[in-house]
């Protein structure tokens, strides 16, 4: 019998090497952790980061063998894991790709297990390409956020990115050293304890749950229990992915379903790199186009918060559910979705970073004065658009100010990849981006060295030492 596609997968994995990948590849890889880390460093003092560290020390103790980033704690690799992951997503500061966020669900159990392990920093690169490939790759064969028919949107009743558990489990078992077989057990094992696609809930209500669309921490730890339940002699379902009908297509509710996009090509074709978008600002990633423009009007003409009488935002059109439209802002989890806080957010001109969760700004006054005066519409074009490339997001924005409107347009948002050069996120930015996040948990001297090695990371003998110089201080997460 043909191999199945779990078989097929865990094959890709086991055979993936760093000295053979395409150098984009390579470098994609290394600013994916280098970006993640640094937004895991920024969120320590948050909410959702501090509960993370918590409950990754509650279940995984003290004096382990893997670093909490940016605290001073180590703990065991499963409380490492859950802990890191939850920082990495906490300020939705961090890459996204289809089929949503990828980054802090596939690199927490590969760096984990890479520091206890003592592996180089090649082998962790492998890790992070196939891990992104494949969640990539299953992102593309389902339903998608910003699918449409005909130029309007479609979305599906059940969305979310519950699918990364395969891209996650295959970098732990790559990390791990697993051959092919228990690769695909381990794959196998994931499709069955796969977390469910809650996203269009999350959507639908407001105010929404803090653990966002996909809780990062439960993601990694079932990841981990699919790799060692294999690893421990667990056989797993082989058949999951190749059954329509009753295996993990139903199990996530997706209506699309196109096998094929999972092994065409694979191996040969890396094609995560084409959509993969570092993020700018600590939102959520439909109002980035809207911030860059609106960021263009208030800086080049020095507009101060007080002389806006209103803001008009025209962006995606998928967008109209209660928690981007939400303007009870309770939490400063809230701060990150809602659309016209957001605005109101970016029309104070403040440094993108964890300051925009500060709850001074957030609650302020002036904000929620310039949020009163701030609307927002579907932009016409943005279904044909789109349609046209992936990374497109027609927008305008118009302020109204000393008795002037003054508009700005964009069609592609900085940070992705597109047919405008200058929207790509360069690694200079990148770097850029790591210090300010890194600003209160490292010293400066500290922020050089780890990007020394992060930036030539395939040349890291032993990332056991990067990843315990990331541990910042204990008291960073009360910063």
């Amino acid at each position: 019998m043909p191999d199945t596609l779990a078989e097929q997968l865990a094959r890709f994995s086991a055979a993936t090497e760093t000295p053979n990948l395409p150098d984009a590849v390579v470098a994609e890889s290394k600013r994916l952790v280098l970006d993640s880390i640094g937004c895991a460093l920024a969120a320590t003092g948050e909410p959702r980061g501090r509960i993370g560290i918590e409950y990754g020390l509650m279940t995984g103790g003290t004096g382990g063998d893997a670093t909490i980033l940016g605290t001073g704690d180590r703990t065991s690799v499963f409380g490492a894991a859950f802990a890191n992951g939850e920082l990495m997503n906490a300020l939705d500061f961090d890459a996204v790709l289809p089929p949503g966020h990828v980054s802090p669900y596939v690199l927490p159990g590969a760096l984990a297990f890479g520091e206890s392990l003592g592996i180089s920093g090649s082998e962790l690169i492998a890790a992070v390409a196939l891990s992104h490939e494949m969640s990539y790759r299953f992102g593309k064969a389902m339903d998608y956020l910003r699918d449409t028919k005909n130029g309007e949107v479609a979305l599906s009743p059940v969305l979310g990115f519950s699918s990364t558990v395969f891209g996650a489990t295959a970098a732990i078992g790559k990390v791990k050293g697993y051959d092919a077989a228990t690769l695909a057990n381990a794959l196998a094992i994931a499709a069955n304890i796969s977390p469910v696609n809650s996203h269009r809930s999350w959507l639908a209500h407001s105010p929404s749950s803090t653990i966002k669309y996909l809780n990062a921490g439960v993601l990694v730890q079932a990841a981990l229990t699919a790799a060692h339940f294999a690893e421990l002699g667990h056989r797993g379902d082989l058949q999951v992915l190749d059954d329509a009908e009753h295996g993990y297509r139903r199990f996530i509710g997706t209506g699309r379903w196109v096998p094929e996009t999972l092994t065409d090509g694979l191996g040969t074709e890396w094609r995560f790199p084409a959509e993969s978008t570092l993020k700018p600002y600590p939102h959520c990633r439909i109002l980035h186009a809207p911030l860059d423009a609106l960021t263009e009007i208030v800086e080049t003409n020095d507009i101060k918060p007080d002389e806006i009488d209103a803001i008009r935002a025209w962006g995606e059109a998928w967008v109209l559910h209660p928690v981007w439209l939400n303007r009870e802002i309770s939490h400063v989890h809230d701060a990150q979705f809602s659309i016209a806080h957001g605005l109101a957010v970016g029309a104070h001109r403040v440094t993108p970073s964890k300051a925009w969760q500060d709850p001074d700004l957030v609650f302020g006054s002036s904000v929620r004065e310039v949020m009163d005066k701030t609307t927002f519409q579907p932009h016409p074009d943005w279904g044909t658009e789109i349609e046209k490339h992936p990374s497109s997001r027609p927008t305008r924005i118009e302020v109204d100010a000393r008795g002037t409107t003054f508009s700005a347009e964009r069609r592609f948002p900085k940070g992705s990849p597109s047919p405008d050069p200058s929207t790509l996120l360069t690694t200079d930015e990148l770097v850029a981006k790591f210090r300010v996040n890194a600003t209160g948990v490292l010293t400066e001297s500290e922020v050089d060295s780890v990007l020394g090695s992060l930036l030539e990371l395939e040349k890291v003998d032993d990332i056991s030492g990067l990843l315990r110089s990331l541990g910042g201080t204990a008291a960073a997460r009360t910063a």
